[in-house]
């Protein structure tokens, strides 16, 4: 019989890398086209005027301008791109 307690494997000890998610772009700044305004899982900001969506449902912009952020409908929220002159 022993007399120490055998010594048990962790079950721990494992983390996933981290995703970089989130608004990588507020509202009121400037982008140009293709810049990325949100990484998100699924479709929780909607694509307003002149974005895109991406098949990881990242939104990005389609053309030069200042971002806008709205909401609409029952709390359901939108992110557009309003156009602006090249200085």
């Amino acid at each position: 019989m022993a007399h120490k307690k055998s010594g048990g494997k962790s079950k721990n000890g494992r983390d996933s890398n981290p995703k970089y998610l989130g608004v990588k772009v507020f509202d009121g700044q400037i982008v140009k086209p293709g810049s990325i305004i949100v990484r998100q899982r699924g479709s929780r900001i909607k694509p307003g005027k002149n974005t895109g969506l991406g098949n990881d449902y990242t939104i990005f912009s389609k053309i030069y301008g200042v971002v806008k952020f709205e909401t609409f409908g029952k709390g359901r929220k939108r992110v557009s791109v309003i156009p602006k002159e090249i200085q």
